[in-house]
């Protein structure tokens, strides 16, 4: 079993910068991805970046320029540096953590506030 957990999360007024980290812990025999997704009050759960075991990243359109996905392998820890952020970027920000074709494990998630 894997136990995911996100921390980080805050409240920021708009402009600022936040780090997430996702640390994963238990039984890791193997490694394909890690993704960060969020979720806004009334809205669906959308993606938001992730990175593979060869370091490939994607971005979702929104976070684009502002957002960086980075892993520490030997951590087991992912995080998600967020800049100039915007109010429309609150949400609570969950983290998935691929460890074979088709089994994942997700953590409970984290709020993020952007507001004045």
């Amino acid at each position: 079993q894997v136990q995911v957990r996100e921390s980080g999360g805050g409240l920021v007024q708009p402009g600022g910068s936040l780090r997430l980290s996702c640390a994963a812990s238990g039984r890791i025999i193997s490694f394909i991805a890690v993704a960060w997704y969020r979720q806004a009050p009334g809205k669906e759960r959308e993606s938001v970046a992730s990175i593979t075991g060869g370091g490939n990243t994607n971005y979702g359109d929104s976070v684009k320029g502002r957002f960086t996905i980075s892993r520490d392998k030997a951590m087991n820890t992912a995080y998600l540096q967020m800049n100039n952020l915007e109010p429309e970027d609150t949400a609570v920000y969950y983290c998935k953590y691929v460890v074979a074709q088709g089994v994942s494990y997700w953590g409970q998630g984290t709020q993020v506030t952007v507001s004045s």
